[in-house]
């Protein structure tokens, strides 16, 4: 074989790995791997301030619980309030009403009569989220207010937890929860493809939170806070300028809010939980990943709008790397995805392309190995959820296909944030394909009435 010819065939080969790889390694792979070392770290720094706790006091606090049609969840969200380690007589729970129709509101009376020590209150909002979590802030007494989903349930250490980091960090005035998917709805799943995708669910929850948002909270990055369990010094949010009405990501506006205008520490408490009902079905998956989506551009159009400079800010703003993550190498990461298609018709050897696709999931298996490593340390005090997390394990080898999948049920909700105005109401898969249909019936009918017309005319010459 000549020398040109071997030449030839190794710059192809090199070519063909470089352009196969820099996406995934780039993007994803490389980004964990370093984020595993600095959650490693931040976990040795964390026990060593451990062995040096001083002591802390209990403060009032208030905590503010939107209610809409949460009959089904309500008294067990409350009861895990009641059962909570953290003193009663120093909690005010606000239960804020934002257009209910169901009967929330009996519910509430028959807790009211169970949990007698429990102080609870009933209060009325206009419709929308954002509406009763600035009526509860303006209705709260205590030190610090913690926001509660209605259709999630408190670890019986998560308050106290939280009050105990806000204590020890007067520089942080603002804590977001670890939020996690029920494991015995999970197991109790008759269906086994969801019982599968569920268990998926409950994997990346974990590492979103334990490993994902804990490196953002170590390096100050953290770009949202969890709106179904977060908590705030009372004294910030009247400095704020409350919760935006205008998005659908309310949690993502205030996060922004206290940090571009107000520069507050914003970190996670990583020893607080707070567990919530599984994902339903794909199509609820499908719906709720889209409209995370459109609420993370609309905040940060709001932001950003007016003060974005890609090569200036670059590495000195962290929310345009994310930015530029999300959504700007979605569409070259879509491209590289549909690559392969292709790669066979110009000369690639089959076991080439099938090979570095092997090879690259397996550095993705790798990637979530390493925060699987991350988050089961975290698990220390829910002897529970940790053996729960260990004994299935497994499922680290289907997280690559599920993060597939979500990312493209993400980039739906980023090419819908561009034809449709915001809305809570997100259409479904089968929405989508319907309305799909309805464009091409009407698309291929102006053809047919065009060529028709054209037919005419030409007769009619």
């Amino acid at each position: 074989m000549e020398i040109s010819t071997i030449l030839s065939r190794i710059v192809r080969e090199l070519l063909f790995w470089l352009a196969w790889i820099i996406i995934p390694f780039t993007v994803e792979i490389i980004p964990s791997v370093r984020s595993y070392f600095i959650v490693v770290r931040k976990r040795m720094k964390d026990r060593r301030k451990q062995r040096k706790e001083s002591d802390y006091y209990l403060p009032e606090i208030t905590l503010a619980i939107p209610i809409y049609n949460s009959a089904d969840t309500l008294e067990a969200c409350l009861q895990s309030l009641y059962y909570s380690d953290y003193p009663r007589e120093l909690m005010d729970v606000l239960l804020i009403n934002n257009g209910s129709v169901d009967n929330s509101f009996e519910v509430y009376s028959n807790c009211l009569v169970e949990m007698k020590d429990l102080p609870m209150h009933w209060l009325n909002s206009g419709q929308g989220k954002a509406k009763a979590l600035n009526m509860a802030i303006f209705n709260s007494q205590g030190k610090y207010v913690i926001h509660v989903d209605s259709d999630g349930k408190l670890h019986r250490k998560a308050i106290k937890n939280i009050v105990k980091r806000f204590e020890k960090s007067p520089d942080v005035d603002c804590l977001t929860g670890v939020v996690l998917t029920d494991m015995e709805i999970i197991e109790q799943t008759d269906d086994f493809f969801l019982r599968v995708v569920r268990r998926c669910e409950f994997f990346e929850y974990c590492q979103s939170f334990l490993a994902g948002r804990n490196y953002e909270s170590e390096r100050d990055r953290l770009y949202t806070v969890a709106g179904a369990f977060s908590a705030f010094r009372k004294s910030a949010l009247m400095k704020s300028q409350l919760y935006n009405i205008l998005t659908v990501s309310e949690d993502t506006q205030f996060t922004f809010q206290l940090r571009t205008l107000f520069d507050k520490g914003i970190r996670l408490c990583e020893n607080a939980f707070f567990i919530v009902d599984p994902i339903d079905s794909l199509s609820r998956l499908y719906t709720q990943r889209q409209r995370w989506q459109r609420g993370e551009i609309e905040v940060s159009h709001m932001f950003l709008q007016d003060d974005l400079h890609i090569l200036r800010d670059f590495f000195r703003n962290f929310m345009i790397r994310v930015l530029l993550y999300d959504h700007t190498f979605a569409f070259p990461r879509m491209i590289w995805y549909f690559a392969i298609i292709f790669l066979v018709f110009i000369n690639y050897p089959m076991w080439l392309v099938i090979g570095s696709v092997i090879a690259i999931y397996l550095l993705y298996v790798l990637s979530v190995y390493l925060s699987y490593k991350n988050v089961h340390a975290y698990l220390v005090d829910v002897d529970d959820v940790k053996e729960y997390y260990r004994s299935r394990r497994s499922i680290l080898w289907l997280l690559p296909l599920y993060n597939f999948a979500v990312f493209w049920m993400r980039l739906a909700g980023i090419i819908n944030s561009i034809k449709r105005t915001g809305s809570w109401k997100t259409f479904t898969p089968e929405e989508e394909w319907a309305s799909f249909k309805e464009v091409v019936s009407n698309d291929f009918m102006t053809i047919t009435d065009l060529r028709k017309g054209i037919i005419k005319g030409i007769h009619n010459e």
